[in-house]
């Protein structure tokens, strides 16, 4: 490929929150022309804000970036692009019903006297293909190709448009092993042209292989950067995981020999999301699901719940078969599902406290059919209390209330049902340490009193500090089964992070 013009870039200080959680904090970076520069860490560590903040998507709270030395201000995609920086992330930004050709030249076609100029532009295109060495049709419809060679038009669109920063969010996700080769060696053909390009994967291999130098995030704050012969995916995995533990596990009561399995998931399959899982939970017993974003976590639990339909599996309550794919079943069956987004999936926050822990149980809040205001507000008045919901009336709407105390309501839905199974996806996103204690210790309370527990959360030490085994989940797969004494953060991460190799 031929010389381009790189350009250092510097971010510093960079802040950023989303409502009033910090995801960044102060984080500073030099990213070098002529470098393919790694960025790892943890499911939340920030490398993805960070980049959004670099690329216009996002805007950050304080902080400064710039480019040769000199100040800039981007506020949008289209800003970042002027200054020659462009992001390739995993939700593909293009237009599925359009041509190939149409998408490579989005915004930047060629004109002649005003008008159109297809010729000019297929003879553009052939010697970007013949730049990257891609092999695409010019007219076909994006939409019906491959994830992969839509990918490969992203990335036509940027070397097109001469782009001196290149951010690749988890490029190789899915995409095969000859697939991702062609995107690495493509990826350092850039950097020898004289561009950098950020690479943002969790394949630590991928990245100490194909990157000069790596950057390490964790919650949100910048660990280390060094050059990438300094470290082997041990050291990385040792300083992602390495944290300071913000709050005190509660101690677990011992699942007695004899409990009973109330849960159990057999073959579980949907598509390329969950691949062959089991999982089974006895009585008593927290049993957490770690893994990174992709992993199939949250796809595991939805088809339990029967969210989804599994292509294949079964789900099992006190040893008999539910419906699959029925949410009514599952319930019928004793299952409760606290979901990963309590403003998305979880509650109505318009509605009020009651109306909301009320909303999954109105066989205790019905007389003949009819419904009954003096049982919702008993039913109410107990969930409030008993979980400390602090509020100042339950016919208060939800959305006034914190992110603990939301995230408090959620559970209260779900527990007026007295279910035998609790199945809770990400139990204290977005809530601060006091509600992140007091949601531990009803989790703990639950199980002691013999409720099983199937938990998901994208923090490594919620997850080892709240269950009795630990399943790590690995594209769709169980990589690993772990128990209480085994589940340290490093052996949890080195299942999660995978080397390629591992998955033929």
């Amino acid at each position: 490929m031929p010389p381009a013009s790189g350009a250092a870039v510097q971010l510093e200080a960079i802040v950023k929150s989303y409502g009033g959680t910090r995801v960044l904090h102060e984080v500073s970076l030099t990213l070098q022309p002529g470098t393919v520069h790694g960025l790892v860490g943890e499911n939340g560590a920030g490398k993805s804000t960070l980049m959004k903040v670099l690329t216009g998507i996002e805007r950050a709270d304080s902080g400064a970036i710039r480019i040769d030395g000199h100040p800039v201000h981007i506020t949008s995609p289209a800003e970042a692009l002027t200054h020659g920086i462009s992001i390739i992330s995993q939700e593909l930004a293009t237009v599925p019903a359009r041509t190939v050709l149409e998408n490579v030249f989005l915004g930047a076609w060629s004109t002649r006297a005003g008008v159109l100029s297809r010729r000019t532009d297929r003879r553009r295109f052939e010697q970007l293909c013949e730049r990257t060495g891609f092999h695409l049709d010019p007219d076909a419809i994006v939409g019906d190709l491959p994830i992969a060679a839509q990918q490969q038009v992203e990335v036509l669109r940027a070397v097109g448009r001469g782009v001196r920063i290149v951010v690749m969010d988890e490029p190789t996700a899915v995409l095969t092993q000859s697939e991702t080769a062609a995107l690495l060696a493509l990826t350092r053909r850039l950097a020898d042209a004289g561009a950098c390009v950020v690479l943002i994967s969790h394949f630590l291999e991928e990245v100490l292989q194909t990157c000069d130098a790596v950057t390490v995030l964790r919650d949100g704050r910048h660990v280390l950067t060094a050059p990438t012969t300094e470290h082997t995916p041990t050291t990385l995995v040792r300083a992602m995981a390495g944290r300071d533990v913000d709050v005190l596990y509660p101690q677990l009561a011992p699942v007695p020999a004899d409990a009973p399995v109330l849960l159990e998931a057999v073959g579980l399959r949907r598509g390329s999301a969950v691949r062959g899982v089991d999982v089974s939970v006895r009585a008593g017993e927290v049993v957490g699901i770690a893994g990174l974003v992709g992993s199939g976590r949250s796809e595991t639990l939805r088809l339990i719940f029967g969210a989804d339909r599994p292509d294949a599996g079964q789900v099992r309550v006190g040893g008999r078969r539910i419906r699959a794919g029925s949410p009514a079943a599952a319930m019928r069956a004793g299952i409760a599902m606290v979901p990963e987004s309590r403003k998305d999936q979880g509650l109505l926050l318009q509605h009020s406290v009651r109306d909301n822990i009320t909303l999954a149980s109105p066989e205790a809040t019905t007389r003949w059919g009819l419904r009954s205001r003096r049982a919702e507000r008993r039913l109410a008045r107990q969930s409030v209390e008993g979980l400390d919901v602090r509020a100042a009336a339950d016919d208060g709407a939800v959305w006034t209330l914190s992110g603990g105390n939301q995230q408090k309501v959620l559970f209260a839905k779900w527990l007026a049902r007295a279910p035998r199974v609790l199945i809770v996806d990400e139990p204290t996103r977005g809530v601060d340490v006091g509600a992140k204690v007091r949601i531990h210790r009803l989790i703990a309370d639950l199980a002691a009193s013999g409720m099983a527990v199937l938990l998901v959360s994208s923090e490594v030490e919620e997850v080892r500090g709240l269950s009795h085994r630990v399943l790590v989940l690995r594209q769709g797969r169980i990589s690993a089964a772990l128990n209480a004494a085994e589940a340290d953060p490093e052996r949890i991460l080195q299942a999660a992070f995978a080397d390629r190799e591992d998955l033929r």
